[in-house]
């Protein structure tokens, strides 16, 4: 789709400011014919901050994804698995309940996959009505009706998984997403992914490039990859693609503001240890709700990395920044497969 920014108009923008006004957010009158400013701009910065997406105040993709989703409520729709799947609020509150009830649902993302239908057959059993894995009014009523509230199933699943005894590497699936954006001409990440690639062959370890060549692969098509792939971890890498802009090497996890992946924070602790302080200035650790961390199944981290030519912090030219990081993630892959050190579970 194409970018919505300050200073467009129109009847897309109109509709981004309906379904602003629908998330409970404010916009000035005169701005509501379809005029994309100021306060459309930090109602779209506050959207994407509560939903753990980049503010950059620019509704592309992830964001126009989420304003549609943000539209459903429980009990709107009939739910079921199918292909695609459904996604929305409905399907993120539907997780919660039954992870509260303590019946698995898989991660809180609002996609309604295998694991959450198996969540809502589980109960569906357990309260001796029809197990079909549909999500109907009458199936609402009946989880509404336990009054869930708790601690997640599926993050105590996780947590006890992320500081469990590790996993063996060899003979792992381990896909690599190397992005290919506007802001990386000389597809370093994708010169990266290679060198990761290398250093876990070289551990036994089946790596799966999500991208082999410097054509552009659609998101969607690197999900569906990595997701066929059953893939034991996944590390996405992009170079000069941060908004806004990163100071040095970062790492991201799936999280918004009210959950994360316990898994997912456990690996971006690794590869940062290993990969964000070494190469370039200090990035952080960062909850993110984009597609790539989102909608992939298994724990998956983001290494944001600035281009060494625009970053004051980086030392050495692009061939050397690239492999020194490419061998740090591998460290740090190595790390996240061996017993979790005795850390406060965050």
């Amino acid at each position: 789709m194409e970018l919505i920014e300050n200073g467009a108009r129109g009847e897309a923008v109109r509709d981004v400011q309906h379904r602003l006004l629908g998330a409970g957010l404010r916009i000035e009158p005169e701005e509501l014919g379809g005029t994309f400013g100021r306060s459309t701009e930090v109602a779209v910065r506050e959207f994407q901050r509560a939903r753990g997406l980049p503010d950059d105040g620019i509704v592309g993709a992830d964001t126009w994804e989420q304003l549609v989703e943000a539209g459903y409520r429980l009990g709107d729709r009939t739910l079921y698995l199918r292909s695609p799947a459904f996604r929305g609020d409905d399907v993120r509150e539907l997780q919660r309940m039954l992870n509260a009830l303590g019946f698995d649902a898989g991660k809180e993302d609002g996609l309604f996959g295998p694991r959450t239908t198996s969540g809502v057959r589980e109960f569906q059993r357990n309260v001796a009505t029809r197990v079909d894995g549909i999500v109907g009014l009458d199936t609402v009523h009946e989880i509404s009706r336990y009054r869930p509230e708790g601690t997640s199933r599926a993050f105590v699943r996780e947590q006890e998984a992320a500081f469990g005894p590790g996993f063996a590497l060899a003979g792992a699936v381990v896909a690599l997403d190397p992005e290919r954006s506007d802001g990386d001409p000389d597809d370093l990440s994708l010169r990266v992914a290679r060198i990761v690639a290398d250093g876990l062959r070289r551990l036994g370890v089946r790596p799966l490039l999500l991208r082999d060549r410097p054509d552009a692969v659609s998101v969607a098509d690197r999900i569906r990859r990595a997701n066929a792939s059953e893939a034991a971890i996944l590390v996405s890498v992009a170079f000069g693609a941060s908004e806004p802009p990163t100071p040095g090497v970062a790492c991201f996890h799936y999280g918004t503001p009210t959950t994360h992946s316990p898994m997912g924070r456990r690996l971006a602790d690794s590869i940062y240890e290993a990969a964000g302080r070494a190469p370039g200035a200090d990035g952080g650790i960062h909850p993110r709700s984009i597609s790539i961390l989102r909608e992939t199944r298994m724990p998956a981290v983001r290494v944001e990395a600035p281009i060494p030519s625009a970053d004051p912090h980086v030392v050495g030219d692009e061939a050397a920044f690239a492999s020194e990081l490419g061998r740090a993630i591998v460290r740090g892959i190595e790390a996240f497969s061996k017993p979790a050190p005795d850390l406060a579970r965050r």
